[in-house]
């Protein structure tokens, strides 16, 4: 394949994964110039971590050089602060082990063997002592208010929590939708950039099936046959997660440290 016909198929890619983009930047009233300045940053970024020559510190002149700006750009771009808020992952994670904790941890079953209403406070097993185990020093009363506010848990009239979801599904706010943008379809696109370009590694697991003359019914059934089905399965996998996480298992040996995750999601055109 000629590198011209290499650059039409990658523009023709570029172009498919703009277009939804596009959409949601035109929905919040970002202008073009305001894109065209995030992606800038994006250019020094990578070009500054990912392009260096090893066992030199990559300079202005040499990431000017990949990207196309100029030197006084890249160093204007350098001088941004980077304002990247971890608030909302932070959450996530410690909401998401308080309810994997409270389903998997057999100190806070009743006498049928399932996930128990808990005191608030008091001796274990308590809703205070679930977070305290498993998700450090945040406050109990954040992660209850967080569980309350998106129905994950109920508050009886005995005084004692209910938990109703076995998984943390998160119903965020639309500006945390938009902080789990960057975040999740990053994390597809990074997968993918590894299976093209990285020839020498095993490539992520990475597949899909898709059909285009589905009936409405099929489809709506094809929904609630994947909320199920692949509700149990992330349930497994995060169970095995779990065990292996040294934040929740600190017992667990090992080298280096990854971040790891699946993601599982439908779509849909006309």
């Amino acid at each position: 394949m000629s590198a011209n016909e290499q650059n039409k198929i990658l523009y023709n890619a570029i172009f498919k994964l703009l277009r939804p983009l596009v959409r949601i930047f035109l929905r919040n009233g970002m202008p073009f110039a305001a894109f065209a300045e995030i992606a800038k940053r994006a250019y020094v970024d990578v070009a500054e971590i990912e392009f260096s020559v090893p066992g030199k510190k990559q300079t202005n002149s040499r990431i000017s050089t990949i990207t196309g700006l100029t030197r006084k750009e890249v160093q204007r771009i350098k001088a941004i602060e980077d304002d990247a808020n971890d608030d909302l992952i932070d959450r996530y994670n410690r909401a998401a082990r308080v309810v994997y904790g409270w389903v998997i941890d057999a100190r806070y079953w009743d006498e049928n063997n399932q996930h128990g209403d808990l005191n608030i406070g008091g001796a274990p097993p308590s809703f205070n002592a679930l977070v305290k185990e498993y998700s450090g020093d945040v406050p109990p009363r954040a992660i209850l208010d967080e569980l309350l506010q998106i129905g994950i848990v109920d508050q009886l009239q005995d005084g004692k929590i209910q938990l109703l979801e076995r998984a943390y599904i998160p119903r965020a706010s639309e500006i945390d939708k938009l902080q789990y943008l960057g975040t999740d379809v990053s994390g597809l696109i990074s997968t993918m950039d590894r299976n093209i370009h990285m020839k020498d590694k095993k490539p992520f697991f990475q597949r899909k099936v898709y059909y285009n003359n589905l009936p409405e019914e099929a489809a709506e059934e094809l929904q609630k046959m994947l909320s199920d089905k692949g509700q149990y399965l992330l349930e497994i996998l995060d169970q095995w997660m779990a065990e292996h996480d040294r934040d929740i298992t600190p017992a667990v040996k090992g080298k280096g440290r990854k971040a790891s995750g699946i993601g599982i999601y439908y779509f849909e055109d006309e």
